[in-house]
């Protein structure tokens, strides 16, 4: 069997693969492209003709929820609690895997154990023991309200991973370390965190995602619309505007495009700290 022959056999097997992904692909873009054009209708249009071009196109759909200093104070207030969400469960994730990846001690699978389970507690058990929690601490109405309760639950998934990454780390290069005077915080910092980047990434990347479309946490703390959330501005902008589907169209696209363009950005970390998460398993 000559080489081409062996190359025109590989792409023949990888046929139903590349159906699969643009099949896939198709299935998860249509939904968006649908809602991103009927932004630009009027609700008439879409009653008319639901999935033809908008003629003529409502521009002002878009730009009259850009100039509303409401979208903008939600977007800000996503994006300050998903950030800290972010670094409080990564710090504080990245310190206990250390300590359960890197020292032994009695106790420390049962430690362990106690993180895994953590991923099997659903949030909705929680919402009224921890509605009375907030109210006790005056945290209602409070970012730290909605921030403290993410990285709580943040917390098993983000340790899970990390812990498996600092496992990975060669133990010679712990001991060089100490033999030139570094002390275990030092190893951790200087040498284990920048080595550990591709898996702080991913898990930085899924607290920020899971943050930003959190929307139960953030109505059950935010009575005023101060520090109301994108999710929770949706859920409102659509009560109020429900006669007006158009509209409702392009103000979820415009909540979408943030994470969206996040993903975008950070989508080769997260696929690269899962890669090398499998291929050192």
């Amino acid at each position: 069997m000559t080489a081409r022959q062996v190359r025109r056999r590989r792409r023949l097997r990888s046929v139903p693969l590349y159906v699969t992904v643009w099949v896939i692909g198709v299935v998860m873009v249509t939904p968006l492209l649908y809602a991103l054009i009927s932004g630009f209708k009027s609700t008439d249009q879409l009653s008319g003709n639901a999935f033809g071009l908008p003629s003529p196109w409502v521009t002002q759909n878009y730009t009259r929820i850009l100039e509303d200093s409401a979208f903008w104070r939600m977007l800000g207030s996503s994006t300050l609690i998903a950030l800290g969400t972010t670094a409080l469960t990564v710090g504080a994730a990245a310190l206990a895997a250390f300590a359960l990846a890197r020292f032994a001690f009695r106790g420390r699978e049962f430690l362990f154990t106690l993180f895994t389970v953590g991923l099997m507690f659903p949030f909705a058990v929680a919402i009224l023991p921890l509605f009375v929690l907030l109210r006790t601490f005056g945290l209602l109405d409070n970012p730290w309200g909605v921030i403290l309760p993410q990285a709580a639950f943040g917390l098993p998934m983000t340790i899970v991973i990390l812990r498996n990454f600092f496992r990975e780390i060669p133990g010679e290069i712990e001991e060089a370390a100490t033999l030139d005077g570094c002390s275990a915080f030092g190893f951790f910092w200087r040498i284990l965190l920048p080595m550990a980047r591709p898996a702080l990434g991913t898990v930085s990347v899924l607290a920020v995602v899971t943050s930003w479309n959190n929307f139960l946490l953030p109505l059950l703390v935010f009575s005023e619309p101060t520090w109301w959330t994108i999710p929770v501005g949706v859920q409102q902008f659509q009560g109020q505007y429900s006669s007006d589907t158009a509209r409702i169209f392009a103000y979820l696209v415009l909540s979408m495009a943030p994470a969206l363009a996040f993903y975008a950005v950070a989508e080769r970390q997260l696929i690269g700290g899962i890669t090398l998460g499998a291929t050192k398993g």
